[in-house]
């Protein structure tokens, strides 16, 4: 029974971020799998898999769980396995390791300064579309807004799987949303969609704050969601910002900041996203009962 590691990823200013469970994978059933967040309280775990030396590299296979399903990636997830992978290697300055989800392999970093941890990793190739009118008007309904009250483009980006990119006027509009869960996870659903990733404009630094909702994944909303974010940065690259710093989860009181670069070069648009992390906890599985507690 691998012990559970309790990470809280992309932090702000040293507090706050995603809880989220990171544990040696083994011989468990997929529902085993999907018990593992809820016993952790967080919203989802990381299974992680050594699979020897790449690249030079140590290289593992990461696994991403919600209560509800298997995830082909998560950000945050990823953030997470990186902090622990780096405690592991013995706390040095830098780490770095060669990652697999199903679906791709990629290398992933971490560095420490002042005390502090900081994961990043490349999301691979971002695909964006404009948003077609029936789904926008849906999303926009199931967070109570309309589809004049969006502010700017909306765009459908998937780096994996696709969800929509929705602006809306001001950090007091994102804070004021009141989504009916029902309903959006029902035009999420229709529409094929992973979610609605609503964000403030990025001022001229960069600064911006987002909510991420996920109904379709068992996710009502996400503290942090670094895959959205790195979708962000690369439609926000076509107007020129090439930085990025979202805050998010000040609505679920655990305040959390994704960071996210992008640059050109001969191969296209490259994005790299992380956050700070550092490890909260660490829950024994099957360790008996302490019998210095009384019952």
């Amino acid at each position: 029974m691998p012990d559970v590691v309790v990470v809280d990823a992309c932090q702000r200013d040293g507090a706050g971020g995603s809880p989220t469970a990171v544990l040696d994978d083994a011989p468990f059933t997929d529902e085993e799998r999907r018990r593992i967040p809820a016993e952790a309280g967080t919203s989802h775990a990381v299974f992680l898999r050594a699979t020897g030396t790449e690249r030079g590299h140590p290289a593992h296979t990461l696994r991403f769980f919600t209560a509800q399903a298997e995830l082909p990636a998560c950000g945050h997830g990823t953030v997470a396995a990186l902090a622990v992978l780096a405690e592991r290697d013995g706390g040095g300055p830098d780490y770095r390791a060669v990652l697999r989800t199903a679906h791709r392999t990629f290398a992933g970093r971490a560095s420490r300064d002042g005390g502090g941890l900081t994961a990043s990793f490349a999301p691979g190739p971002v695909g964006l579309r404009s948003a077609a009118g029936p789904e926008l008007r849906a999303v926009a309904a199931g967070l109570g807004l309309t589809a004049d009250a969006v502010a700017g483009e909306a765009c459908v980006a998937s780096n994996g799987r696709p969800r929509l990119l929705l602006p809306v006027p001001s950090r007091a509009v994102l804070a004021e949303l009141t989504p009916d869960p029902a309903r959006l996870r029902a035009a999420c659903d229709r529409h094929g969609l992973l979610g609605c990733y609503a964000y403030s404009p990025p001022d001229r630094h960069g600064r911006a704050a987002a909510r991420m909702f996920a109904p379709s994944i068992g996710v009502p909303e996400d503290i942090a969601n670094a895959n959205s974010t790195a979708c962000l940065a690369a439609h926000a690259a076509g107007s020129g910002t090439y930085r990025l710093a979202v805050d998010m989860g000040d609505h679920l009181g655990s305040p959390s900041t994704v960071t996210a670069t992008a640059r050109r070069d001969r191969t296209g648009l490259r994005i790299r996203v992380g956050g700070r992390a550092s490890i909260a906890r660490t829950v024994v599985r099957g360790a008996p009962p302490d019998p210095s507690v009384a019952d």
